[in-house]
């Protein structure tokens, strides 16, 4: 499964520079077929439908060789407002290696320059559920808030037979250096329901390969976001993992 399984608060449990795993996991997953819902293409009538044949806890990531059922990489949603990013991923790949290669310090600051430069700076809120219902719950929270236009695309992992049992949900923004932005993805997921802790992660980290206990000792989710029951009107703790500031 993409980004990094499930804890994010300790960033250990795994031996060192399993990043390199997650990132051939990853990469495998992007490069299987996946299973996508094009809110432009599709009518929505057609929705409802789509959405029960294709729980994310029912869709096995590998497939059934038997049955001639392929593997699933992702299942998707397109909303109306979705436009595929336009980075220069190739570009800012290149210039990782050559400031790898310069033996310059690695840092958040000099990875968010890249990313500007290329222009790739699309960025997620990660979800981390068990399999069964409150994976497919959650699914089906945000996927019907993207089909409405209120997030412009999301994802989330199969049942992976040989994992931990637990899923991944990702909600994209456009910008991840734009915090109002990244806040504002974050009320939306809240007010369809969903209150798990989630984590922000920029598309960024995950092109250079930079996963949960990477040699660079960063920390791949730059936000994370817990949702208070107690505080009326109910909302979410936001904290800038950056700065260690609370920013809601």
């Amino acid at each position: 499964m993409e980004e990094e399984g499930a804890p994010v608060a300790g960033e250990v449990e795994t031996p060192p520079f399993a990043a390199e795993t997650h990132a051939a996991e990853s990469m495998a997953a992007d490069m299987d077929p996946w299973i996508v819902f094009e809110s432009r293409k599709t009518p929505r009538s057609e929705f409802d439908g789509w959405l029960e044949s294709n729980g994310p806890s029912q869709v096995n990531r590998f497939g059934d060789e038997e049955s001639g059922v392929s593997p699933v990489g992702w299942i998707a949603v397109e909303g109306l407002n979705h436009c595929p990013s336009t980075g220069d991923v190739t570009g800012l790949q290149e210039s990782w290696e050559k400031l790898l290669a310069s033996g310059r310090p690695v840092s958040f600051q000099t990875v968010k320059e890249l990313a500007l430069n290329h222009g790739v700076l699309t960025g997620k809120w990660l979800m981390h559920l068990d399999s069964g219902f409150k994976v497919d719950h959650a699914w089906e929270c945000v996927a019907r808030a993207t089909l409405d236009g209120k997030i412009s695309y999301v994802k989330v992992s199969p049942h992976n037979p040989k994992g931990d049992g637990k899923h991944v949900i990702c909600a994209y923004n456009q910008n991840f250096t734009d915090e109002s932005e990244v806040i504002r993805l974050d009320n939306v997921i809240r007010a369809t329901g969903v209150k798990c802790s989630l984590s922000y992660k920029p598309d960024v980290y995950t092109y250079l390969g930079i996963y949960r206990n990477n040699r660079w000792k960063l920390c791949p989710t730059i936000y994370e976001s817990k949702f208070d029951l107690e505080r009326v009107p109910r909302r979410s703790h936001i904290v800038n993992k950056v700065t260690n500031l609370e920013v809601t």
